[in-house]
C-alpha cells in the first residue's frame, strides 16, 4: 500500500529509528508504522501539497483549488441548485 505524504520530515522519521527519541508522543504509532515499513506492507512516497487531495479537508485553500479538490474527490454541494 502506498501512503502519500507532503511532509518530508514525517517520512524521514518513519524510516529512521534514531530520530524517534524526539517524538515520544507518537511511540505506539511509530512502532506500528515502522513494522509495516520493514515488512514492506506500506511504503511512503512524497507528494507535493499541490496534489494532496486530502488537504482540502484540513487546510485553507483558494476557492478554485477547493472546488477542484472536491471534484476530484467526487464530492458535490448538496445545496447547489440542479
Amino acid at each position: 500500500m502506498d501512503l502519500y505524504c507532503d511532509n518530508k520530515v514525517a517520512i524521514t522519521i518513519a524510516h529512521n529509528h534514531v530520530q524517534h527519541d524526539r517524538t515520544k508522543h507518537m511511540e505506539v504509532d511509530r512502532h506500528f508504522v515502522k513494522e509495516k515499513l520493514d515488512t514492506e506492507i506500506i511504503s511512503f512516497s512524497f507528494i507535493s501539497s499541490e496534489y494532496q487531495l486530502a488537504d482540502v479537508l484540513t487546510k485553507a485553500e483558494s476557492t478554485t483549488a477547493f472546488l477542484n479538490s472536491l471534484d476530484k474527490l467526487g464530492m458535490c454541494d448538496i445545496f447547489a441548485s440542479t
